[in-house]
């Protein structure tokens, strides 16, 4: 169904606004995201300085964002099952699993990119 809410700037803001809110979340009762945005904050610049090419730096960049992106959806996951099943269920705890699976999949693919962009550096 189409909003009927006009687009432009003011909605453009409004929905930073809601995008900042959930990163503010994430930050404050999320400790695995903010693990992981600690290991970004120290991962990012390495990334920039040990990339030699663009391309490099963005997989480098790209794949520790990644890892980031994924474990807001696996919490955005976790916190509708919560507040939608809070008695356990196999359904509830197949979402869970699998939320966090792909947190793994998405830590693998970083380590595969590193691994690969700046391994045959250093043998």
């Amino acid at each position: 169904m189409a909003s009927s809410e006009p687009r432009g700037p003011q909605q453009m803001w409004r929905a930073l606004g809601w995008s900042l809110k959930g990163l503010g979340a994430a930050v404050r009762h999320e400790p695995s995201f903010r693990l992981e945005l600690y290991l970004f904050a120290v991962m990012a610049p390495l990334a920039l300085w040990l990339g030699r090419t663009g391309v490099e730096c963005a997989i480098l960049l790209g794949s520790l964002l990644l890892v980031l992106i994924v474990e807001m959806v696996n919490s955005a996951i976790e916190a509708v099952v919560d507040k939608a099943s809070p008695e356990r269920h196999v359904l509830a705890g197949r979402a869970k699993d699998m939320g966090s699976a792909a947190v793994l999949l998405a830590l693998v693919n970083a380590i595969a990119c590193w691994t690969l962009v700046l391994g045959p550096r250093l043998l």
